[in-house]
């Protein structure tokens, strides 16, 4: 039976989701403010998180911000917030999926379990180290390098990049990456994924004067390794 802590200050909304879990056949734990809740992540060591990003105490932001130091604890982060921004400072700080309020609890359900199934996967799975060039990416250790020199990456960062190495010479669509990368197909118009390549190319490309990530014409984009 898989573990679900649930951080939420609303007390409606965590006792709903408790009860609906709970039928789920879930094992479930509840917190109301993010020092609570931290402690229970690191203490109760549940499968998943469901986050809040207005906590009192602390948010949700630095809730997952201090587990990415010491946990690959799959996160869904939930909010009343639907901006852009929020999204991309909550994936930054190592969310691995984003809902906002109000929610289907159809489509929560379909996201928790994707969640578990990619964590689960991840555990079970080979981490082959992938290179090109002097660019060294190591999925155990979630390090990347280039020519010795350490790389600080997001967990989307290299979540994106390591997708998109292990689909080298590809051309990968937007709709594509927010499935396998995000982990599910994100409803509305947003540039997210735009975003991260943006990010990496800054980290990347720009400091060490190569390009790997191409912009394919009304596709998507393309790892390819090249040195200018």
């Amino acid at each position: 039976m898989a573990r679900i802590l649930i951080v939420e200050d609303e007390k409606k909304i965590a006792r709903f989701l408790e009860l609906e879990l709970q039928h789920e056949g879930y094992e479930v734990q509840t917190a109301g403010d993010g020092r609570t809740g931290l402690s229970l992540a690191l203490s109760w060591e549940p499968d998943l998180m469901i986050l809040d990003l207005m906590l009192p105490g602390l948010s949700g932001i630095e809730v997952c911000r201090r587990l990415r130091h010491d946990s690959d604890l799959p996160i869904i982060m939930l909010t009343a917030k639907d901006d852009v921004s929020d999204k991309v400072m909550g994936l930054d700080m190592g969310a691995d999926d984003y809902m906002t309020k109000p929610f289907a609890i159809e489509e929560l359900l379909a996201r928790i379990r994707v969640g578990l199934k990619k964590h689960r996967a991840g555990r079970s799975t080979a981490l082959p180290v992938l290179t090109a060039g002097k660019l060294r990416v190591e999925p155990a250790s979630y390090s990347v390098s280039y020519g010795g020199k350490p790389i600080a990456l997001t967990k989307k960062e290299f979540d994106l990049l390591r997708y998109l190495m292990e689909h080298r010479d590809t051309a990968v669509t937007r709709d594509t990456l927010l499935c396998d990368v995000w982990g599910y197909d994100y409803a509305g118009d947003t540039n997210i994924v735009d975003v991260y390549i943006r990010y990496l190319r800054q980290k990347i490309d720009e400091p060490f004067q190569i390009k790997t990530i191409h912009t394919i014409r009304a596709v998507g984009y393309m790892f390819s390794y090249e040195e200018k």
